[in-house]
């Protein structure tokens, strides 16, 4: 006999307050655990194609791990020293780029040159403090990233958590399923199905896409010639997996660039936007569509507010578990809404009555016809 429903309620809801306390006073620690075992979900599908090719779980693992390795060496030895010189040099050329600004808007608008207007001591307001906090803000940046996730946890704790969830990802599962309760089985297995299904179209689906982009963008601003190419195009492939907001601000911190840079040359100009302008297209017409496909249920709005609850309640690790619990949270609603819909709470007991089958009237018996006809056996009377 299963457990009474409030009894149900009140153990899960137990559990869901010792989760959300563990993430609180243990997200730190966490952290590493959480990053590999993200890393394990995304790989895991490579490892079962390689299975399915011949090679052993280890193997798998083992050549899965080796090629990570080698991207890491090549990112860090080609990529990210570029990277951090170009974000440095963009934030220390921030006072100029505003003074540039300033002039332009003074040349074009005269009225901006009274020193008593609101835009004018703004703007200078705005120069003073970004030339006063330019290089605070570059080492600020390089420092808190380096305290949230320490060189250490990349080098050493990731790669090795990492490696040991996807070897056991599998034997994982398994035993997981062997110990779901077995009135609810179906139900959970369902529902997991679900959620693995929305993960893997958005989390695998929207990683995929956002290297994609960001390599796009960063080599082809790159070749235009953009001063920071480098840089947008790591920050517009970074914040893609945001609906619309990734490529607002990658098209005009773009833009606005090769404004300053490429003053008077509308051609160049042109080129920098219409890379942008490609880069939609492609994402919007085949890497999407492929990658993520448009029935994933998470949405945008939805997204948004389960990025800002918990990255301002959890911080960074409460950002990293977001879109899972968000996708978890959305199929649950889901059922929720269908067993409501087949409840009678919403469709009400008239309902319940009216789909009931109505009862078959009986036909009269032959000794009662004939009673009306005026015969005893079968036909009328002469």
């Amino acid at each position: 006999m299963a457990l009474p429903n409030r009894d149900q309620i009140r153990y899960w809801s137990i559990a869901a307050v010792v989760f959300l306390l563990l993430l609180w006073f243990l997200g730190n620690v966490l952290l590493p655990f959480i990053v590999g075992g993200a890393i394990a979900y995304f790989l895991d599908p490579v490892a079962d194609r390689l299975e399915r090719l011949g090679l052993s779980r280890v193997a798998s693992t083992t050549l899965i791990s080796l090629v990570a390795l080698v991207l890491i060496i090549l990112l860090v030895l080609a990529v990210i020293p570029t990277l951090i010189n170009q974000l440095t040099a963009l934030i220390n050329a921030a006072p100029d780029i505003s003074k540039r600004l300033q002039g332009f808007l003074l040349e074009r608008f005269p009225d901006l040159a009274d020193s008593t207007s609101t835009i004018r001591q703004t703007l200078a307001e705005i120069a003073a403090a970004i030339q006063a906090r330019g290089g605070e803000l570059a080492n600020g940046v390089l420092s808190s990233a380096l305290g949230v996730i320490s060189a250490i946890v990349f080098i050493v704790v990731v790669p090795v958590v990492a490696f040991y969830l996807l070897l056991d990802w599998d034997k994982m599962v398994a035993r997981i399923d062997a110990m779901l309760p077995l009135d609810h089985a179906p139900t959970i297995r369902r529902l997991g199905r679900e959620i693995d299904a929305v993960l893997a179209g958005f989390v695998r689906g929207q990683v995929s896409v956002c290297l994609a982009l960001g390599t796009f963008y960063a080599a082809a601003l790159m070749v235009a010639g953009l001063q920071f190419g480098l840089v947008v195009g790591a920050i517009a492939g970074a914040i893609t997996f945001i609906p619309y907001i990734g490529s607002i601000i990658g098209g005009v911190l773009a833009v606005g660039l090769a404004l300053f840079q490429f003053w008077g040359d509308w051609v160049q100009i042109g080129i920098i936007a219409a890379i942008f302008a490609a880069g939609q297209f492609i994402e919007g017409n085949i890497l999407t569509p492929k990658l993520v496909g448009k029935s994933v249920g998470l949405h945008p709005v939805w997204l948004l507010f389960a990025l800002s609850a918990f990255g301002s309640v959890f911080g960074f690790v409460g950002m990293l578990i977001a879109v899972p619990v968000a996708a978890a949270i959305g199929v649950l609603t889901r059922f929720g809404v269908e067993q409501y819909r087949a409840s009678l709470l919403y469709r009400g007991t008239s309902a319940v009555a009216d789909a009931a089958p109505e009862p078959v009237a009986q036909a009269p018996s032959p000794r009662k016809r004939s009673r009306k006809t005026g015969s005893d056996g079968g036909g009328a009377s002469l």
